[in-house]
């Protein structure tokens, strides 16, 4: 992910007795000259901060009362929370417990926690009781650093998931855990160093700016400590947990057509969406139009033209907004077309907000394939998932920048050799062939990091919360593999090219001689292929009875009955062409 937004305590982290480290300072004016987004997070009385902060405008806003009090630079101030009970002040007063309040906080010394709690007790206040140090926070249930901090975010249309969180104390723990990196001051609690990802080291806030640019010096977040965002992938026959970590990767799925490669797709997009996550996820085939029911999820429809690379964007910059971009019904050169404008857009702006976090590119053979590929793909940000099953024919360069690699059943020894080479487990290509094409339809391996001699973990995929509805028009343009393709043969003699999509087939088979045609028919050669290559039980069951028929001589040519049953199915006939279902039906 890209750096975008860096959060800080006060006290302790750049703040030594109340003073703000210079030289954190001035990382700090260096970080947002980046366009590094800056944010105080404190528990401090704004008035107090005011007080001892000479330059509150450094910061892009502040969090001030441990969550309860946002403050911008513009001098709006947002209450989070009611102001503090003046039925407790005046209990505390009443005990002498020496106490401060602000907006919404009450603070006092950690040493009159149990006078304080007995009083909310008794009032039966929905107050819950935060330690720092030696001072103890009275706050509103719910009320915490990282609410604040998510609630900003949400105002500046940045994501937790760009950001880094820098403390020191017990009322931090909840920072560094909410933001996609938290990095804990070497110098201050030790319990907060062991849900932190990294430990800022040295002996005080002056480590902090060194820290700042060391992490600003690149345009991504630095790697987890322990890779400790992961998705379930499925369990293996021993019920051996599969997961696999999504910080920063770029994640390959390949195998057969139909071998359930969009299924597990569906399955990491799902848990990045329902973990706060913003995908894109070009689809050119109609397959994930069911994400529309999770929470944030927008399907743009491709009609008589692609969605507009301006409401793409705008779309985008939405951190709890994912896309689906279904170009099902568009021909196959414009969906190449527009997904060699449409990549570039998406890099160019992960690259400006950070968002989207992840691009899904299907059947990504047909679009990731050519020399300028630099243009469409960045890099550095990762975060690709490429699905496909031809991935010998993705670009080299981008075959190298693969993480983790997931396969459906797979049976092509050429394409299974190119994922041996990028494993560097070449001795073992024989193995990997058996395993891969032994795979059921409800399974996956997963290829190891190490390569060498090992093989590819199986699994059994574990299930989704969207249903999988495979597109009924993706046949039409899409082809298949040529050694899938349908032969017309007239005397034992080949006739025509080899047939790789229902549009070829319907258009060529009102030339093949009828004699031609009565052989497959006899054969049962339609449907055997609709079934075998297209996995469409149902036309096939529908052409196996019109085979018959044609067999009993209830059917005088069998070709008009073929072409009548696709059509019914699959497209409708219109003047100078052929219209997806879809289509027509919005027409």
């Amino acid at each position: 992910m890209k750096l975008s937004v860096i959060a800080l305590d006060y006290d302790g982290t750049i703040a030594r007795e109340g003073r703000a480290d210079p030289d954190a300072l001035d990382a700090i004016r260096e970080a947002r000259s980046r366009g590094v987004v800056v944010i105080l997070v404190t528990g401090r009385i704004l008035s107090e901060l005011e007080r001892v902060l000479p330059e509150p405008g450094i910061f892009d806003a502040i969090v001030a009362e441990n969550g309860a009090l946002l403050a911008f630079p513009s001098g709006r101030t947002r209450a989070l929370a009611r102001p503090p009970s003046r039925a407790l002040l005046n209990e505390l007063h009443r005990l002498g417990v020496d106490c401060k309040f602000g907006d919404c906080i009450i603070e006092a010394a950690a040493a009159a926690a149990p006078q304080i709690l007995a009083a909310i007790r008794q009032l039966e206040l929905p107050l819950a009781i935060l330690f720092n140090r030696e001072r103890v926070m009275i706050l509103p249930q719910g009320i915490s650093k990282a609410t604040g901090l998510r609630e900003v975010l949400k105002t500046l249309r940045l994501s937790l998931h760009n950001s880094i969180g820098i403390g020191d104390a017990e009322n931090d723990y909840v920072l560094l855990d909410a933001c996609e990196i938290g990095a804990a001051a070497a110098w201050g609690s030790k319990s907060l160093h062991e849900i932190a990802d990294g430990v800022v080291s040295g002996k005080g806030p002056e480590a902090v700016g060194k820290y700042i640019r060391e992490v600003g010096a690149n345009a991504k977040l630095p790697p987890h400590r322990a890779d400790s965002r992961r998705i379930l992938l499925g369990h293996t026959k021993s019920g051996e947990i599969v997961e696999t970590a999504v910080h920063g990767r770029n994640i390959l799925i390949a195998g057969d057509p139909r071998s359930g490669k969009s299924w597990i797709t569906g399955l990491i997009c799902e848990q990045l969406i329902l973990q706060g996550y913003c995908l894109c996820m070009i689809d050119p085939e109609g397959d994930y139009g069911t994400f529309e029911s999770l929470p944030g999820v927008v399907v743009l429809r491709a009609r008589d033209h692609p969605p507009r690379l301006d409401e793409v964007a705008r779309a985008l910059r939405y951190p709890d907004v994912s896309l689906v971009i279904d170009l099902s019904s568009l021909g196959q050169e414009q969906k190449i077309s527009y997904l060699h404008e449409l990549l570039p857009m998406l890099a160019s702006l992960r690259r400006s907000v950070g968002l989207p976090h992840w691009i899904v590119v299907d059947e990504a053979h047909y679009f990731l394939h050519h020399p300028n590929l630099v243009e469409c793909v960045d890099f550095e940000l990762a975060a690709y998932i490429l699905v496909t099953y031809r991935p010998s024919q993705l670009h080299p360069d981008l075959l190298r920048a693969v993480e983790s690699t997931i396969v459906t059943p797979f049976t092509n020894p050429g394409e299974i050799r190119s994922l041996v080479t990028l494993a560097g487990a070449a001795k073992a290509e024989p193995e990997w062939i058996k395993l891969l094409g032994s795979l059921e339809i409800d399974e996956a391996a997963i290829v190891p990091r190490t390569g060498g001699a090992s093989l590819p973990k199986r699994f059994t995929i574990t299930r989704r919360i969207t249903s999988h509805v495979r597109h009924r028009t993706k046949y039409v343009d899409v082809p298949m593999p040529v050694e899938r393709a349908f032969v017309f043969t007239s005397n034992g003699q080949r006739f025509g090219p080899p047939v790789r999509t229902l549009k070829e087939f319907i258009r060529l088979q009102e030339r093949v001689p009828n004699a031609a045609l009565e052989a497959h028919a006899r054969r049962g050669d339609f449907s055997r292929w609709i079934q075998e290559v297209f996995g469409d039980g149902p036309l096939a069951t529908d052409i196996r009875a019109a085979e018959k028929e044609f067999g009993r001589g209830e059917i005088k040519s069998i070709g008009p009955a073929f072409a009548k049953l696709v059509r019914e199915r699959y497209i409708v006939q219109q003047p100078g062409g052929f219209m997806p279902m879809n289509a027509a039906a919005a027409a």
